[in-house]
């Protein structure tokens, strides 16, 4: 029964494989045992699972930059996330939470004015020329960000604008 299973084993597996006639049951089970081993080591070779990468979980990386409205960019330049008043009496910066800085700007909201005003009252307290001070996104939103380029870091920033906001 054992020399009929391996007969068929290698008739389905081996197919070219003949053993001459001069061959005895213990010299095929021999080879069989030789090609199952390679087939077993080529197969389990290309049919494994990818591993999968455990140094990320285990080693989280810490973000760069501390949440809040100042952050630095990827190309160097600091964003800072405003969110505008306009039509107020006078200039103020309101508050600094972690969403964004509150800034009150006396110019109305047409033609660009609130805009020019924020940039040149943000430029005024963060003792910045107006020229490393732009505007970045939300031009018609009150939601804006505002990208300075000039060689100051975050915390200098955030200083500046809790000085403004408290006093």
């Amino acid at each position: 029964m054992h020399f009929q299973i391996l007969h068929f084993v290698r008739k389905s597996f081996f197919p070219l494989v003949h053993p001459s006639a001069s061959c005895s049951r213990a010299l095929l089970t021999q080879k069989l045992t030789l090609y199952s081993s390679v087939f077993n080591s080529v197969y389990s070779q290309y049919n494994t699972m990818p591993k999968k990468d455990k140094t990320s979980k285990s080693n989280p990386k810490p973000p760069e930059t501390p949440p809040g409205p100042v952050t630095k960019v990827k190309d160097g330049t600091i964003a800072i996330a405003i969110h505008a008043k306009p039509g107020a009496k006078h200039n103020a910066v309101t508050d600094v939470s972690e969403e964004a800085v509150g800034v009150a700007i006396a110019a109305p909201p047409t033609d660009g004015e609130a805009n020019a005003e924020l940039l040149r009252y943000i430029s005024k307290v963060l003792e910045l020329k107006k020229s490393e001070v732009s505007l970045d996104k939300g031009s018609k939103s009150r939601e804006k960000v505002i990208k300075v380029t000039a060689d100051v870091s975050q915390e200098e920033i955030l200083k500046k604008l809790k000085t403004e906001a408290s006093g």
